[in-house]
């Protein structure tokens, strides 16, 4: 298994614990996504099993070894994290920024290669950015340098790459491009992924594998035809929803039918406005 948490803690400074006993294996070779309400622990698993926040208590191990006895530099060869949002030195140009994902393959005192840019122009080309690679990366729509940043993460050749929300921000057109991408580099490349994603039906349509998540703990784990049920929508996202099979894709698609969050605070209302009492009579 390349990823395993056991019994995972986590928690931040001077805060209670984010995350609850947490227990998963991520299989190779498989693409795999987090849901769920904002605030349940996503962003904080994949801190965690990127060692970019440490276990308060269980551990994560990674190819069978405790994810902390990695070096940096082994574990950067291995992993690629790419977080919710990033920001690039100004004036700096796509192949550039792109080359820095081969920094966990070089020493202190050793320079860039030859097959070093070969694997830089590979992940351009697997990006689909070569005729954008002189250009700034200021320069660029959203879509583009989210592009540019997997582009960077696949010149460390993970073996697994986990993505903060990925389509965070981009318009439509856009985020089907990027998902687009996650799915061939997983398909075409083996590439084991584990991503973040808010749209559901997105996650559905993509997934191999979906894990929802509540208050710090995974709640729900399997296909999306066995994860996502109207039951779980209720208990998670407060919405009441049907589901319906999409011929095109071969997948179910999420119909919103009304929130039950909104329901409960104009119930809490009325109690408020007309006194407990009056609402018993």
């Amino acid at each position: 298994m390349p990823l395993k948490a056991e019994h995972l803690v986590v928690s931040y400074p001077r805060s209670s614990d984010v995350l609850h006993d947490v227990d998963f294996e991520l299989r190779d070779g498989e693409l795999a996504t987090l849901i769920g309400p904002n605030g349940c622990g996503k962003s904080t698993l994949l801190k965690a099993l990127a060692r970019t926040l440490p276990c308060k208590q269980g551990r994560v191990c990674f190819e069978g070894r405790p994810l902390a006895s990695f070096k940096t530099q082994e574990l950067a060869r291995r992993l690629a994290f790419l977080p919710q949002s990033l920001d690039a030195p100004h004036g700096l140009q796509v192949r550039d920024l792109v080359s820095y994902g081969r920094h966990p393959h070089l020493s202190w005192t050793s320079r860039m290669t030859s097959e070093d840019w070969n694997i830089v122009d590979w992940a351009l080309a697997q990006t689909a950015l070569e005729d954008m690679q002189h250009r700034d990366v200021d320069t660029l729509s959203g879509g583009e340098r989210q592009r540019v940043w997997i582009a960077m993460s696949l010149a460390q050749r993970p073996r697994v790459l986990l993505l903060d929300e990925p389509t965070t921000f981009l318009d439509i057109c856009h985020q089907v491009d990027v998902l687009d991408l996650v799915v061939r580099l997983n398909r075409e490349l083996g590439i084991t992924i584990l991503m973040v994603l808010h749209d559901l039906n997105q996650a559905v349509r993509y997934s191999q594998r979906i894990l929802a998540m509540a208050h710090g703990r995974i709640v729900g784990d399997g296909s999306p035809r066995e994860v996502v049920n109207p039951a779980l929508l209720r208990e998670l996202f407060q919405v009441e929803a049907r589901l319906l099979d999409d011929p095109y894709h071969g997948c179910q698609v999420v119909v919103p039918v009304r929130s039950l969050h909104a329901r409960h605070i104009r119930r809490e209302r009325e109690v408020a406005t007309t006194g407990p009492a009056k609402e018993a009579q």
